[in-house]
């Protein structure tokens, strides 16, 4: 009877923990959904203000990576929906979109130059970019990685090893552990991305590429991609704390009905 009274106490905390989670997730939802509105009218207002350099995104790159001595790192259309603007040090290229590419706005310029500063900080053996380098592989597959297991954990435990829920439950912590992992080296990409935005804000100054109104326009549309990236890994987060909780609460109740 005290073992059952204690079952019942747990299940009721799991449950209002996993509500109050789920509260989390919906608020922190709204936040983002509404930092995405900001950024995506920031963007665009960006995007039609014409900079004073007179200069595309992919030419301010060339020319920044070309004054630091990186004329081997190529300059390419291949950012795409998932990956955007990004910088490759193992294929040694900036890729960008054709809108940030062929556009002379302000909003071009900061990708192209944020792009450049990113390469010349893991020229320079940059700390935070270098761990980043070396990260990259587990911050973009770690996450996708995730549901695959848990599907595989399932199948495994329902047709060949009616453990009862053992094998999932051992799949499901491993791919947790990844998922985890994963997110605490996507706050090491963050910190890169950081520092690569002081670094251009640096290089715009120093080769008169853009005005300090211009700059100031760029460190707030940064700020928002910040903000909204954060605002993506507490969810992220959220919802593993939430996946934590039923799979505790699930095994609760099965090890209670296993007693009974």
């Amino acid at each position: 009877m005290f073992l059952s009274n204690s079952s019942n106490d747990v299940n009721i905390l799991l449950t209002i923990a996993i509500i109050l989670i789920g509260a989390l997730i919906i608020i922190v939802g709204i936040i983002s959904s509404i930092v995405s509105i900001i950024l995506a009218i920031s963007y665009v207002k960006y995007n039609r203000t014409k900079n004073s350099a007179d200069i595309t995104g992919a030419d301010a790159a060339r020319l920044l990576l070309d004054k630091n001595g990186l004329a081997g790192i190529k300059v390419k259309v291949g950012g795409s929906f998932i990956f955007g603007n990004s910088y490759s040090h193992y294929f040694k290229k900036i890729r960008l979109t054709r809108l940030t590419k062929n556009k002379t706005s302000i909003t071009s310029l900061a990708m192209g130059a944020e792009k450049a500063a990113l390469a010349i900080l893991d020229k320079e053996e940059d700390k935070d970019v270098k761990r980043r380098i070396k990260l990259v592989p587990f911050v973009t597959f770690g996450p996708l990685a995730f549901i695959p297991l848990i599907i595989i954990g399932a199948v495994l435990d329902f047709l060949v090893f009616n453990s009862g829920g053992i094998i999932l439950l051992i799949v499901s912590i491993f791919g947790i552990l990844l998922f985890l992992g994963s997110i605490i080296l996507a706050f090491v990409t963050l910190k890169s991305e950081k520092k690569a935005q002081e670094r251009t804000y640096q290089l715009l100054r120093e080769n008169n590429l853009a005005t300090e109104e211009e700059i100031a326009s760029m460190v707030q549309l940064f700020k928002l991609y910040n903000v909204q990236y954060i605002n993506d890994l507490i969810i992220s987060l959220l919802e593993l704390i939430r996946f934590v909780l039923q799979i505790l609460a699930s095994a609760t109740i099965n090890n209670k009905a296993s007693n009974n």
